[in-house]
């Protein structure tokens, strides 16, 4: 099923008529891909108006309440999929460096007491917004953020797009609101900023070793200095928004129930024809997801609906980057934190693919662009976006930026190595580590930590090293776990 990895093809319709063999990254000997999984993406995207092979990374398997394989990265010419990423853009990941050695145990049980003060789980049905804030929220992204919880304003050029998107490309923010159904932006005052359980965490790490010194000078890391990693959701509005369009899988409870009223009233209430309602009860209230043209009216109206969740997810975890900086402010002796990258890996954006624009659906990947398609000015452009390679909380994470070839995967490189690790583990291949360290592991309850003891990193290094042989990607530090709350 392994294939030369190749760069994409310059942005055409392939051959809808086809099976397009997916560009695959793995190591046949360690890291075979699952043929089977492999058959769910091909079925997933039979006819699509492909621009380019599909691709797949690194940690690539598949979640039974998603309808796309994880590690995948999707490029169309002309339409719009969401059932190629989650239900729920703008999750995604972020380092903070502290300008601090890792602390001891009595402030680390204070740092973490703090973090479940302020997000406790389950929440408290406290509103963290008002609804001119949502507002601000969906059409400013992290500037809202930098503005309301005094995240530093530098720090936006680390975070993917500047933390914004804009909105009036596909409508603007007033046709948001008159369309979007207002209880949509009062649910959305709530849970803001929140981690909470599950696979989304707040991690203390130690940079254990720097492996390209020049870049990690310019992204602000050093050798034994502490940082904060944490995997946080886009949000309420998020999943609001990625289930009023079509019926996905992953569909909770709470917000089924809410969806039965906003829905009608979003696709229903604003349409301008007998001939546009019929279309959008053939479009949203019927199983599965129907592609839709980017150029069309509906198109340009998921693709506003889409950016404005992707600003709303921005702005939720730039809130928590300030609360977390404040908390080891207070915590660690007033030292500094500061951003080195945040990276979603769910997302819809438009993108150059060859010598065009294509439509990128990542599912479970990051973007990985090369310092020449960064902002000039900005750090990235001199070190290339960086991209994080978490491991679990029982093995080393990597800190890395964009390769010289990362058109190879549609500049996508995978979001971690958990399930990596796992097989490894499962298959007598990675066992424990051998110096016996362990990290601390905390729960949203009074309970006691727990000591969790690590494996050794031949899993984590397996992911990275089909990144790196393939030049998808450089390695710039590697950060060990110390403490994690999930």
């Amino acid at each position: 099923m392994t294939i030369e990895a190749r760069p994409p093809l310059s942005v055409r319709v392939l051959d809808a008529t086809v099976t397009h063999t997916p560009t695959v990254f793995d190591d046949t000997s360690l890291l075979p891909v699952d043929p089977t999984t492999v058959s769910v993406l091909s079925h997933r995207i039979e006819g699509a108006d492909l621009a380019a092979p599909p691709v797949v990374l690194p940690d690539f398997h598949h979640k039974s309440k998603m309808e796309l394989p994880s590690s995948v990265a999707v490029a169309t010419t002309g339409t719009i999929r969401p059932d190629l990423t989650s239900s729920s853009v703008n999750c995604g990941m972020a380092l903070i460096a502290v300008d601090s050695e890792v602390p001891d145990d009595r402030a680390i049980d204070t740092f973490i007491r703090a973090v479940r003060e302020r997000y406790p789980y389950p929440t408290q049905g406290t509103r963290e917004l008002s609804r001119s804030e949502v507002v601000r929220a969906v059409k400013d992204g992290s500037e809202f953020s930098v503005d309301r919880w005094g995240a530093p304003a530098d720090d936006l050029e680390r975070i993917e797009e500047g933390g914004r998107l804009e909105l009036e490309r596909y409508g603007g923010i007033d046709r948001l609101q008159s369309e979007l159904p207002g209880v949509a932006f009062q649910l959305a005052r709530y849970r803001f900023g929140t981690v909470g359980p599950s696979n989304h965490f707040v991690e203390l790490q130690r940079v254990e070793e720097i492996l390209d010194p020049e870049r990690a000078a310019k992204l602000g890391v050093t050798e034994g200095q502490l940082t904060i990693q944490y995997h946080g959701g886009g949000g309420v509005l998020t999943g609001e928004i990625g289930r009023l369009f079509f019926r996905r899988k992953d569909y909770p409870r709470q917000i089924k129930a809410v969806n039965a009223a906003l829905k009608p009233w979003f696709h229903l209430r604003s349409a301008k024809s007998f001939a546009q309602l019929k279309a959008r009860l053939n479009l949203y209230f019927t199983d599965g997801c129907t592609p839709l043209e980017l150029a069309s009216d509906e198109g340009q109206r998921l693709m506003l609906a889409t950016a404005a969740a992707m600003n709303y997810g921005f702005a939720f975890r730039t809130a928590t980057y300030a609360a977390l900086r404040k908390i080891a402010a207070e915590t660690f002796g007033a030292a500094t934190g500061r951003l080195v990258v945040d990276s979603p890996h769910n997302s819809i954006y438009e993108e150059p693919v060859g010598h065009s624009t294509a439509v990128i659906h990542r599912h479970n990947s990051c973007r990985a662009f090369p310092a020449g398609m960064m902002t000039p000015g900005t750090t990235f452009a001199e070190t290339g976006q960086a991209v994080l390679l978490p491991g679990t909380h029982r093995t080393s994470s990597y800190l890395a930026v964009a390769g010289d070839k990362a058109a190879a995967s549609l500049y996508s490189a995978c979001h971690g190595a958990g399930t990596v690790v796992k097989d490894l583990v499962t298959r007598g291949i990675s066992a424990n580590d051998p110096l016996g360290r362990r990290t601390r592991r905390y729960r949203y309850d009074d309970g006691a930590p727990t000591d969790a003891f690590h494996f050794d990193d031949r899993g984590v290094d397996a992911a990275l090293d089909v990144l790196v042989r393939n030049g998808l990607v450089m390695p710039v530090a590697r950060m060990r776990p110390v403490a994690v709350l999930h």
